[in-house]
């Protein structure tokens, strides 16, 4: 086999496995009559910034934030975009407010506490607060500090917790961050070596009965082909888990788990970020895979309809609205809509 035969190989198989592990099309019972696995564009994101990542639905809007990427320094502000979940007409764009545009600035996820404020993970501001009705921002928790060995973070995804803690995922410093009730300084609440990978702790969520953590490790080292390993980690939700009580829900091999989001059925949807592999992969609450949702060979498989997804939120439609990053091949920089026939677990908004 020569190294182009070879080259094809390793590209093409996984995008036809993934097709093999779909379950046949079927016409759901649902209004919009769509069938499980339908992919959908809801909305383009704005480029430039492009590289949209964290995304967050509140009544019939979806509020996506970006860019998540580097090389923002003399660029305009972070922004959240603002999108009706029913057409995806953009209503609104939310600037950042108060980044040194000079140096580098990105945002990446979001959330919504009870009283329906949004929260912004900014890499330059730390956390940011934003009362929608008034439009004040305000700063909910300082960036976290560099921690040796590793001095250079990269905050991630957050998850409230029904005590009124946020956590944090740190990608580049094996660390997952808690951030008391009000906010305040964010505080190491795990950190181990065992997830100080190339690529390490990103989506983060609470399970549906509020007993454990589960996080995405994205990879664990990588080549041309894409991401080297990458897991779903549990942790018990508790003050000060350990190593030892770290436990593997879902081994993947290349696909690069990223964001990752809880379905009122108690399956565990989460977002494949690895170019190769680029869709979404549906786990049974015993990890097992049932279903991925992928590109076809084509073309452009590479970059349609996903293109290196980074979260998700339900439309309360029945489907997953999936943010497409474009990390590595740019185009299709959107919010897709897939029609999983589930809805969202709730999430902790205290």
């Amino acid at each position: 086999m020569t190294a182009q035969q070879n080259l094809l190989r390793k590209i093409f198989v996984p995008c036809l496995l993934a097709f093999a592990l779909m379950p046949l099309t079927a016409f759901a019972d649902n209004p919009h009559k769509r069938p499980y696995g339908d992919v959908q564009t809801l909305a383009p994101f704005p480029v430039p910034p492009g590289s949209p990542e964290g995304i967050a639905v509140k009544g019939n809007k979806a509020y996506v934030s970006g860019p998540a990427r580097f090389g923002t320094a003399g660029q305009p502000p972070s922004i959240v975009v603002v999108y009706d979940t029913r057409t995806g007409e953009q209503l609104e764009t939310i600037q950042i407010q108060g980044e040194d545009l000079s140096q580098e600035h990105a945002n990446s996820c979001v959330a919504f506490d009870g009283e329906g404020r949004l929260y912004v993970v900014n890499t330059q501001r730390g956390i940011v607060r934003i009362d929608l009705g008034s439009g004040v921002q305000t700063v909910y928790a300082p960036p976290i500090p560099p921690v040796a060995p590793f001095n250079f973070p990269l905050p991630n995804d957050i998850a409230f917790d029904p005590a009124g803690n946020l956590y944090l995922t740190d990608s580049f410093q094996a660390t997952i961050w808690r951030i008391p009730p009000g906010g305040g300084a964010p505080q190491v609440w795990f950190q181990d070596a065992v997830i100080a990978t190339p690529f390490g702790a990103n989506g983060i969520r609470l399970n549906p009965d509020r007993t454990k953590i589960y996080f995405a490790v994205t990879a664990e080292g990588a080549n041309e082909f894409g991401f080297i390993g990458g897991k779903i980690y549990t942790l018990p939700l508790v003050d000060a888990p350990t190593a030892a009580d770290l436990q593997v829900f879902h081994q993947y091999n290349g696909e690069g788990p990223d964001g990752i989001a809880f379905g009122n059925s108690g399956k565990l949807y989460v977002m494949l970020a690895s170019p190769g592999f680029s869709g979404v992969s549906v786990l049974s609450p015993t990890g097992a895979e049932t279903a991925r949702f992928g590109n076809p060979p084509s073309p452009d498989f590479l970059i349609s309809p996903f293109n290196s997804p980074a979260n998700a939120a339900f439309d309360k439609h029945g489907s997953l609205l999936v943010t497409n990053h474009t990390f590595v091949f740019p185009g299709n920089e959107s919010v897709l809509s897939v029609f999983v026939d589930d809805n969202e677990s709730p999430l902790v908004k205290p």
